[in-house]
């Protein structure tokens, strides 16, 4: 039997390390502290808040460590869906790379949502044009379109090359990087310790208030395993990848905080409650002028910008590596002849990013908590793959190798499950109806495709495809 899932050749590895780094973090800064921190310091108070990231970030940085071991040893596209597959077989590999291309898609589509909205904040009244309400929100056309024709562009960078891609993760990055060390020195400087009480929000308790925090934490972190999901297009010694990761993953936990924290200097809890964006606002008090906070709110769409652009580029890989094995229809794994870039898998994602400015803003909530859980359960799967893969193989090559390694899954595993179980019924943080929707339904979509595909191709091919996959890394 023979299918299409390798037309187009092989991936083009032409990432360097700046590269690597820029897409990383870049995606996981994106836009969200733009719009979430003063909502994340009101449900914990500025000192709560730092410390749902803090935690949040010890279990990212956990995870993050057991990926960056296996994406070292295996250097595949698709990235958990070769680790899992390796571990825990073949069903376990789709259940876990679909749930984090549900993650992937939150974010583009979270992002197709998010750029109207800070356009509305720079060109107040453009929103005209009724098309319904939701969730007691009104739609507009001019509001939907904007949506609709950034994420057009944005399919239209991944389609022409990762080339393209990096260098405008790079330049973006570079911008939100300078702005955000203006706000966080000036914060330093012109803030004042009093703004920031309450430190704990007491009305739901202490840990009520800082659970409520913590679950946008996986969806706010997610990016860094962007990385295994473009392994293949990656230029580096396979050592070296594990080490970008982790670096990415620790500078998003200190830009997390301290973004918090310089926005708790600059504005009390009433300033809070009034302001639309608080970071902004906060910028704008820094230096007593609106210059500053429009500065910051183009830090914002630039946040936009590398984050729409990273989350491309991991879910048309995470999609285009489920089809090239056989778990997907063929046609997701095509490859463009030139390009070299999965077109099908990145049509795929611009369609359903294009789809989410019809629902309104009230989707920007539902889209990260849906995602997150999405991402949590992948990060389950890749854990419990780490420990597997250090029982069982033991001598598997690991150019970067995790001190401790057994410990290390233990305690990833544990925080996993923590995560995953701030999303479940009677959580403080539980999922609402329509989030268990999103997510019920998204799977129901993918395992429908595994079925039609599994009858279709067979086990038998997606274990030759995949091994055929592990089997040149390990002669690399």
């Amino acid at each position: 039997m023979t299918t299409d899932v390798s037309n187009g050749g092989q991936l083009a590895r032409v990432l360097a390390r700046k590269d690597v780094l820029a897409l990383a973090f870049g995606a996981m800064i994106g836009w969200g502290w733009i719009v979430m921190t003063g909502s994340w310091i009101q449900s914990a108070g500025s000192l709560g808040a730092i410390t749902a990231f803090v935690l949040g970030g010890i279990a990212i940085v956990l995870v993050g460590l057991t990926y960056a071991e296996l994406a070292s040893a295996m250097p595949q596209v698709g990235g958990e869906h070769v680790y899992s597959y390796r571990a825990l077989g073949h069903f376990s590999s789709f259940l876990c790379t679909w749930a984090i291309a549900l993650g992937y898609v939150s974010v583009v589509a979270f992002e197709a949502v998010a750029l109207p909205t800070v356009v509305e904040h720079l060109f107040p009244g453009y929103s005209v044009g009724y098309l319904w309400t939701i969730a007691g929100w009104d739609v507009n056309a001019t509001w939907v379109a904007v949506g609709v024709l950034g994420s057009l562009a944005m399919m239209g960078i991944n389609y022409v090359g990762i080339r393209t891609v990096a260098l405008v993760q790079k330049v973006v990055t570079l911008l939100i990087l300078v702005v955000g060390i203006m706000f966080i020195t000036g914060s330093l400087f012109e803030g004042e310790r009093a703004t920031m009480e309450p430190l704990f929000n007491t009305s739901e308790g202490v840990m009520g208030g800082i659970m409520m925090v913590m679950i946008m934490v996986p969806f706010m972190f997610v990016g860094f395993d962007v990385i295994p999901q473009a392994a293949e297009e990656i230029d580096l010694p396979f050592r070296e990848i594990g080490k970008v990761l982790m670096v990415s993953v620790i500078l998003a936990v200190f830009w997390y905080a301290l973004i918090i924290l310089g926005t708790s200097l600059m504005l009390d809890p009433q300033a809070l409650g009034e302001s639309s964006l608080a970071v902004p606002d906060a910028m704008q008090a820094v230096f007593q002028a609106p210059w500053a906070g429009n500065l910051m709110v183009l830090a914002g769409i630039a946040g936009i910008v590398t984050s729409w652009n990273a989350f491309y580029v991991g879910g048309s890989r995470a999609i285009y590596a489920l089809a090239h094995s056989g778990m997907l229809p063929a046609f997701l794994g095509k490859l463009h002849p030139r390009h070299k870039t999965p077109t099908n898998a990145i049509f795929l994602m611009g369609i359903l990013s294009c789809a989410a400015p019809f629902l309104g803003r009230p989707a920007l909530v539902w889209l990260v908590v849906a995602g997150g859980l999405g991402i949590v359960v992948a990060y389950l799967f890749v854990a419990l793959s780490f420990l597997v893969l250090r029982q069982r193989e033991p001598q598997l090559p690991r150019p970067f190798k995790v001190p401790y390694g057994k410990p290390v899954g233990v305690v990833a595993v544990i925080l996993s499950l923590g995560m995953m179980a701030l999303y479940m019924p009677g959580s403080p943080a539980a999922l609402a109806p329509v989030e268990w929707a999103i997510f019920a339904g998204w799977m129901l979509l993918g395992l429908a495709m595994y079925a039609w595909a599994r009858a279709r191709y067979g086990v038998a091919f997606s274990e030759r495809m995949i091994n055929r996959e592990l089997a040149g890394s390990e002669s690399v």
